[in-house]
């Protein structure tokens, strides 16, 4: 498995508070990967540290090969890190070619960029009239600079209206495939990072709570079919006889048992003289999965 990140133990404190707490990280290349904890979780102090912008307490980590802030890593890294920092009185294009220009890029590559994010139009604009979201969307171009192997995303989608997160979400699952570059984005929007990440870490208080697949993240609260019936007593008598656990919610049963369970249910329900209007695995949301993790923490 190749590794664009990779940390043992790595601590961070601010006086006598843990901030980062012997974390151990795994960052694939070539894959998405959503960075999830509540605020004050470490989030945004890990990103520090893998960039090099703050030093470690304990710990060792590599960073496509290197030590956090090594130039020829940080020549390889597009980040964007508790937002944007941008000049208001310079337009879109001025602050983006004053990045491009340290980086020693042509125009064309700036003109590439805020293709991606859609931002063309209104490049000439001061960013004083700049939205929330068009700030969000500049920052991103900055990082996408050069085509780098690794992007750090700290809330990319933060302030932008639906069409503008679909856009990103559409532009991040693409990049993997066109370019090889690997993603960490941290978000608080759960249901984004579903839709766009392979893998997850969760983290909270600074200690690592899940890293794995989205599948992996709760499976065992997913081991859970559904019924609808025509009789529920007499469904729950002859699911209970199987020694199963059953319990009742809005008007249905949920039975504790993995999906591959269901033909024998199916066939005890009928058996039973039971009419079956539905018989489905019962999904779980990741922000339900998420906060039973961080909540059982």
């Amino acid at each position: 498995m190749d590794l664009v990140i990779e940390t043992h133990g790595l601590t961070r404190r601010f006086g006598a508070r843990t901030v980062v707490d012997g974390l151990d990280l795994q960052v694939q290349a070539g894959a998405i990967t959503g960075f999830l904890g509540p605020n004050g979780a470490g989030k945004t102090t890990t990103f520090s540290l893998l960039l090099g912008l703050l030093k470690a307490h304990g710990g060792s980590c590599q960073v496509l090969g290197y030590p956090p802030g090594h130039p020829a890593a940080l020549a390889r890294i597009g980040a964007m890190v508790e937002g944007p920092a941008l000049y208001d009185h310079l337009t879109g294009r001025e602050n983006l070619d004053i990045c491009r220009l340290m980086k020693g890029l042509p125009r064309a590559e700036g003109d590439r960029v805020l293709g991606l994010v859609d931002l063309a139009r209104d490049a000439r604009r001061p960013v004083r009239e700049y939205s929330l979201g068009m700030r969000q969307r500049l920052g991103v171009a900055m990082a996408l600079l050069g085509q780098p192997s690794l992007l750090i995303l700290d809330e990319p989608t933060n302030g932008l209206d639906p069409a503008g997160i679909q856009d990103l979400r559409e532009l991040f699952r693409g990049l993997p495939k066109t370019t090889g570059a690997a993603i960490l984005l941290s978000s608080h929007l759960l249901a984004e990072v579903e839709l766009v990440a392979d893998h997850l870490v969760v983290i909270h208080r600074g200690k690592l709570r899940y890293q794995g697949t989205l599948a992996g993240l709760g499976t065992a609260a997913e081991e859970e079919l559904l019924l609808r019936v025509d009789d529920r007593a007499a469904a729950l008598a002859a699911l209970q006889a199987l020694d199963l656990s059953v319990r009742e919610e809005d008007g249905c049963l949920c039975v504790k048992t993995p999906a591959a369970d269901a033909p024998r249910l199916a066939n005890c329900l009928v058996a039973a003289g039971c009419g079956l209007y539905e018989l489905s695995p019962r999904r779980t949301s990741l922000e339900t999965r998420f906060l039973a993790l961080v909540e059982g923490a």
